[in-house]
């Protein structure tokens, strides 16, 4: 044995140590998000039109839409898959890490004419609970994030909601019903073009 072994087999000893500690870790929230990003952008903000950017989402939101992910009572394409993996306490951990980042609004096209029809009818039916137009807020609860979103996605969700594949809170149920009745799709375009206009 020369005399370079015992320090070879102490050095190798440590790094083993550090990586059967490094194994029993809890994983941050930074790496709990990683799997995100591909969709959902880094940091939150979504490059793709068809996912929502989740940066600043209000915490209680997020974990309620994961769990809703996850028992299979939001329909999904992948994010059922997706969040069977991850624990209550996970989606916490998430949740906290996007609240922190900064939203940034998707750059779209919009017709601006439209947009302008959108703003009075958010404020007519939707204001009550998406207020500042639908912005993310600091100090507030429970609130979605429509301003600056991508417009396919907000049609998927909102044919989501319509075909039953996502629960749909009554509040919200009766004034897509009053929207509805009184201005047809072409209100659901305008609102999409309102949310698309605050950039």
């Amino acid at each position: 044995m020369t005399q370079s072994t015992p320090r070879l087999m102490l050095a190798a000893s440590v790094l083993a140590l550090g990586l059967a500690s490094n194994a029993g870790a809890e994983p941050t929230a930074e790496m709990l998000t990683n799997n995100c990003a591909g969709c959902h952008g880094t940091h939150g903000n979504s490059v793709g039109p068809a996912s929502p950017s989740i940066a600043q989402m209000d915490p209680m939101v997020f974990v309620e839409v994961m769990e809703g992910f996850k028992s299979g009572e939001i329909a999904s394409t992948i994010m059922g898959r997706i969040a069977k993996g991850y624990s209550t306490a996970d989606f916490e951990k998430m949740a906290g890490y996007f609240k922190q980042q900064t939203y940034q609004p998707a750059k779209q096209s919009f017709d601006t004419a439209l947009a302008d029809t959108g703003a009075k009818l958010h404020d007519k039916y939707c204001e009550k609970c998406h207020v500042e137009g639908g912005k993310p807020l600091a100090d507030e609860e429970d609130y979605h994030i429509l301003a600056g979103q991508w417009t396919p996605y907000l049609q998927y969700a909102m044919s989501d909601f319509r075909e039953e594949r996502r629960p749909m809170e009554k509040k919200m149920a009766s004034k897509l019903r009053e929207l509805l009745k009184a201005e047809g799709d072409a209100g659901l375009d305008a609102l999409f073009a309102f949310y698309a206009s605050q950039q």
